[in-house]
This record gives structure tokens, C-alpha cells and sequence, in this order.
């Protein structure tokens, strides 16, 4: 019995210093995964829960954190299955009539953040795992369980989606076409 209350503090220890030392870096991945706050922390949530929901001994805070990470975006491209029939529908959904003035850093994080939200889930994962992550093609195949080629396509088509989006932004927003 004592065998078994040490095993549990092992395990409880990695996931509360996990949380304390990692859980700010683990909360930011998933909102550049999800693009939305209140998702990030249910994606970090549930995949403590799913990482440390049954007794798991012998993590490292290092290798604990890649468990996470990884079920944080297998947690939101199995989400992002679910809610397609919501992306059919999306459009119809209300939206200020007016919006406040706001600084330039803070236009262009929203400016990137809704264009990371009109991807597909497998191109923002793949974008977010690339240039946040800077993982390499390979990686992040090996990551997606998909192959490299696949992996090239979703970049190509999501940086693709990005610069045409931003580029008739900034066209409307100076009224002259955007220089390349």
C-alpha cells in the first residue's frame, strides 16, 4: 500500500510542476492552435487529463510536456472534425455592426489571428507547428501522421490563403493594390 501512495505523488509531482513551470508555454501553443482563449485552456485541460488520467510514471517534465503537446493537437483536429457542419453555417453567425480603433501591433495580431482562423484545422496545425513550433517538414508529418508531401500542401495552401486575405485587406484599407 505504501508502494502505491509514493507512485501517486510521483506522477502528481510531474503534473503540478508541469503546470506551474510549463503551463503558461502549454496555454499559448494551444490559443495559436485553437485561436481563441477560453479553447486553449479547455485543450490544455483536457489533455492533462488525457496525458495523466490514468497513472503514468517515469515522465520527465520535458517528456510530459511533448505528451501534452501532442494530445492538445490531436484534442483539436478531432474537435475540428466534429464542427464541420458549423463551418457550413458560420457565416450566418451576428457580428458588431461597429469596431474600436485600435493600435497597429494590436490590428496586425488580430489581422493574423483571423486569418489563422479561416484555415483548415490541418493547415493552421501545420502553419502554427512550422513557424511556431519550427518543426521541420519530416517533423511535423511524423507529428500529423501524415506524409511530407501532404504536409508541403497544407503550408503551401494556408500561407497561400494568408497572403491573398491580407493582401485585399491591405488593398482596401490603402486603396492601392498591395506591392510585391
Amino acid at each position: 500500500m505504501a508502494n502505491t501512495v509514493s507512485t501517486t505523488a510521483r506522477w502528481e509531482e510531474v503534473v503540478t510542476r508541469l503546470v506551474s513551470e510549463r503551463g503558461d508555454a502549454l496555454t499559448r501553443y494551444a490559443y495559436l492552435i485553437s485561436g481563441s482563449r477560453d479553447d486553449a485552456s479547455d485543450l490544455v485541460q483536457d489533455a492533462l487529463v488525457k496525458t495523466f488520467g490514468r497513472l503514468r510514471n517515469g515522465f520527465s517534465i520535458a517528456s510530459a510536456e511533448a505528451y501534452v503537446r501532442r494530445a492538445i493537437l490531436n484534442t483539436y483536429l478531432d474537435s475540428g472534425r466534429r464542427t464541420t457542419r458549423w463551418r457550413k453555417i458560420a457565416h450566418l453567425q451576428a457580428v458588431p455592426e461597429s469596431v474600436e480603433a485600435r493600435d497597429g501591433e494590436t490590428e496586425s495580431r488580430e489581422d493574423l489571428r483571423g486569418e489563422l482562423m479561416k484555415l483548415t484545422p490541418r493547415e493552421r496545425a501545420c502553419l502554427v507547428l512550422r513557424y511556431y513550433e519550427d518543426l521541420k517538414v519530416d517533423d511535423i508529418a511524423g507529428w500529423l501522421e501524415i506524409s511530407p508531401g501532404a504536409v508541403k500542401r497544407y503550408l503551401s495552401d494556408g500561407l497561400a490563403k494568408m497572403a491573398i486575405s491580407l493582401a485585399d485587406n491591405d488593398e482596401k484599407v490603402t486603396g492601392m493594390p498591395h506591392a510585391q
